[in-house]
Order: C-alpha cells, then structure tokens, then sequence
C-alpha cells in the first residue's frame, strides 16, 4: 500500500526557524487538526513533544483527547465539551454559544476583526464577559485570526489594528469583572512571518511548521523544509504499444511503444484526481490517464515510485493549495517518521 513519509530533521529544522521568530519554543502553539494536516496526529504531536512544544491547537474535542498526554496547554477551535477538563481550553465563536458551556470550563473568545467568519463581533465584548461571569466560565484568552497575513498588507495592518483596541478593552474589562490576567494571540503562520518584533503570548503554528507556506519575500520562508513525502507501490506492469490507451475514458493514447507502471495511489487515498494527465513526480516520472479510486498509472517500472515530497509543486497540478492537498490524504495510509 502506498505510504507516507515524515521527516523529523526537516519539522525540528521548521521549529527552530518559528521559534526564532517567536522569540522561544515555549510560544509556540502548534496546529495540529484535520489529521495535523494529513501529516498524522500522533506522529506529529510526539515529534512537537520531543522538540519541547507544550502548547497544541485542534479543531475537535476527539482530537484534543488523542493528543492529550503530549501537551500541557490544548485549545479546541470548533466544539463545545460535555464536561470541563483542566488541560482543555475551548474557544467561543458566538455569544449564543456562551451559555452551552459545562460550568468551570477554561475559555478564550475569539473576536471577528475583520475576517467575518468566526468570533463575537467587537462590540459584544462587555456582553461576552458578562455572559462568561453569569455561566461561571473561566476566560483565560482572547484571540482572532488574520484573512490576508500573506495576501493584503492593508486588510492585515487594519486587523492589527482592531486587535490592539480589542486588548485595551479586555484588559480593562478583566479587571472590572475581576478575573485572572488575560492572554493574547493572534498570529497564524503567515501573520507571525510577517510580524517583526512578535510579542503576543503565543503563535498559533501549522502551514509553516509542516514547511509548506508561501511567502516568496521571506528569507525565513526559503528556509523551511517539507515534511511530509507520499510513496506507492508498483501493482502490476503494461506494455503499451503505439495507439494503446490507459485508464477510463482512454484519455491517454500511447504515442510509441512504452512500459507502465500502475500505483496503488489513487483519488480514494487523497490523490486529486484534476491532476490527472498533468502531473509529473519530483524524479520527472509522467503520470498517464486518469487517476482511479484506487490506483493511478505513470510512465515508469520502477517498484517503488516517490508521487510528492513538497506538497507545494502538485498543488500547482491540482490548481489548488498545498493545505488541500495535504488533508485529503487519508488518515489509514501508513506514516513512518524518517529519524
């Protein structure tokens, strides 16, 4: 079966450049949903627990519980607990939501500055801390996130902006409501490559981390190295003759005599299938029709063939972004760490 391969020296290569930028690995939280970004959840919360990283963000309660024994500090992005857990932190997207918390559940609201997807809206803040004091939750945080970090630097700094205010406003509010001093963080992988002097409490870290970020103005960006590299293995072998198809539709016609190689990657393990016909492996090894669910065909014998090892490059054949790339791999396909 194919399988995936990850490269420790290359992710603890990553964590030393963010934790340069983020003046230590101590503020460093790492992203690790959707499957750590198809990386592997338990494979890359051990290898951040082997660097020194305490603090992990997720998007689902399932997660935070399968990666619990490796981080000090979790942050859920996206539900809402049955019960408060002292490691736990979840996140309030919605005033509506305050009240559905368990009482004594640890919080941090996340505050809409300009994206306009998730997080109260800047003026409900008073009305969020007053929610929060009735339903007995503990606020430890407030935090947003950045739209075009990488993109606009006008609708970046305006956001900055709008978060600066939003501090000055919760530090003044958590002391009139009377609660512990708060944290602050609002740097994603893009905004903290962008930021010259970080000094927020922590850095919410994914993209850069797994060394597929663009950034092409950052020397730090040059610098990364990506993890993550998919193999498959030969299933069978064809000799084509010149006018012999391959694969549905029969959209590849041989143009000479040639052998094929057919691959047990295919769409149904995350291989996107609009790369068929198009893409070209690392070793410049053509792939030949149409991707099947379970399979796909190149112009090669070999018994063993490396489909991607930069998630970035057959993006640029799926006409998409190394992010959906990589989380449509699926999670049954073997990662083995390279030490």
């Amino acid at each position: 079966m194919a399988y995936i391969t990850l490269d420790k020296k290359h992710f603890f290569n990553n964590l030393d450049i963010i934790a340069k930028l983020s003046y230590g690995k101590d503020k460093i939280a790492l992203v690790l949903k959707d499957n750590a970004y198809g990386h592997g959840l338990r494979e890359m919360a051990q290898m951040a627990q082997e660097y020194g990283i305490t603090k992990a963000v997720v998007r689902l309660q399932e997660e935070a519980e399968i990666v619990a024994d490796f981080f000090d500090y979790i942050l859920v992005l996206a539900d809402i607990p049955e019960d408060a857990n002292e490691k736990i932190r979840y996140t309030i997207n919605d005033l509506a939501n305050i009240e559905k918390f368990p009482k004594g559940t640890k919080v941090e609201i996340k505050v809409n500055t300009g994206m306009n997807r998730n997080g109260i809206e800047m003026d409900e803040l008073r009305e969020a801390f007053e929610a929060i004091k009735k339903h007995g939750l503990q606020l430890e945080a407030v935090f947003t996130h950045h739209s075009c970090a990488d993109e606009d630097a006008c609708v970046f700094e305006q956001q900055n902006k709008n978060f600066a205010k939003i501090k000055e406003d919760a530090r003044v509010l958590q002391k009139e409501f009377g609660m512990e001093k708060l944290r602050f963080h609002s740097c994603n992988s893009a905004a903290l490559f962008q930021t010259k002097h970080f000094s927020e409490d922590m850095a919410r870290v994914g993209i850069a981390a797994y060394g597929c970020m663009e950034l092409p103005q950052s020397q730090e960006v040059q610098q990364l190295q990506s993890v993550l590299s998919v193999y498959a293995k030969k299933i069978s072998t064809r000799h084509l003759h010149e006018g012999d198809c391959v694969g549905y539709g029969a959209s590849y016609k041989a143009d000479k005599s040639c052998i094929v190689g057919n691959y047990d990657f295919g769409y149904g393990d995350g291989f996107l299938r609009i790369c068929s016909n198009q893409y070209v492996t690392p070793q410049g090894i053509k792939l030949l029709g149409r991707i099947s669910m379970d399979n796909s065909s190149f112009l090669s014998d070999d018994r063993e063939l490396l489909i991607f090892d930069d998630a970035r490059e057959i993006a640029k054949a799926a006409q998409t972004i190394s992010y959906e790339v990589l989380t449509s791999l699926k999670a049954n396909l073997k990662r083995v760490v390279l030490e």
